[in-house]
């Protein structure tokens, strides 16, 4: 299905039944990185995967995170959810906390993994690499990865909603980077997921859910207490 927000068409597939989850996939990717994960939370969530600007089955447009998130926040708009989670892999991580810094959409909480507030979060080797396949490939993808995102310790304050930051032992991210995020924000959760990288323990979804059910069986929790009242 797709739905036009923000000047884009963005994509995006629907399963499950329950509280509103949007899923955020990351840099170069699309929602297909979430598959083995929709099995085990579709039983409990509306799950909606997107495809991000530019990515998948979604149109093309200029790569900026903070317009990506005010897609993301017009397609919650546009869709009808009520207070989703909103739950993102690396770029699809910074979009989530960008989203709920800004404190437009109403949203339940937010998931992060392996998300950075600034391009210095990147190890140095992968930052090296990633500016020299731009010098020979003029790639949009690792120029977003280069000069952004830009978040700061006044955003990450603004954050009110209920937030779950991970990073991989060995991501390329580094560990303490990701940590000061949680730091930042008030109540935030913070796991370390033991050896594993970026994106390892996202794309097995068994992995993914041992890390980050626990956190959204206690938002489901709190939508149907909500509701209720």
């Amino acid at each position: 299905m797709k739905v036009k927000v923000n000047g884009v068409e963005l994509y995006y597939e629907r399963t499950g039944s329950g509280r509103p989850l949007v899923l955020l996939h990351g840099n170069g990717e699309d929602h297909k990185i979430f598959d083995s994960f929709l099995p085990l939370v579709k039983d409990e969530f509306t799950v909606y995967a997107l495809d991000s600007r530019s990515h998948g089955q979604s149109s093309r447009a200029k790569l900026d995170y903070r317009e990506m998130a005010r897609d993301v926040e017009g397609f919650i708009e546009a869709s009808g959810l009520v207070k989703p989670v909103v739950a993102g892999f690396s770029d699809g991580g910074i979009v989530a906390l960008m989203i709920a810094a800004a404190g437009r959409a109403d949203i339940r909480a937010i998931a992060a993994f392996g998300a950075n507030s600034k391009p210095e979060g990147i190890k140095r080797r992968w930052r090296f690499l990633f500016k020299l396949g731009y010098f020979f490939t003029h790639s949009e993808y690792l120029k977003l990865m280069i000069e952004e995102p830009h978040i700061s310790s006044e955003e990450l304050k603004a954050i009110k909603v209920p937030a779950l930051i991970t990073v991989g032992e060995r991501d390329m991210i580094y560990p303490e980077h990701v940590k000061s995020i949680a730091d930042g924000i008030s109540g935030a959760e913070f796991v370390e997921v033991p050896g594993e990288g970026h994106a390892s323990y996202v794309t097995d979804g068994k992995k993914l859910y041992s890390v980050a059910g626990e956190f959204l069986g206690r938002m489901n929790d709190r939508y149907e207490r909500a509701t209720r009242n």
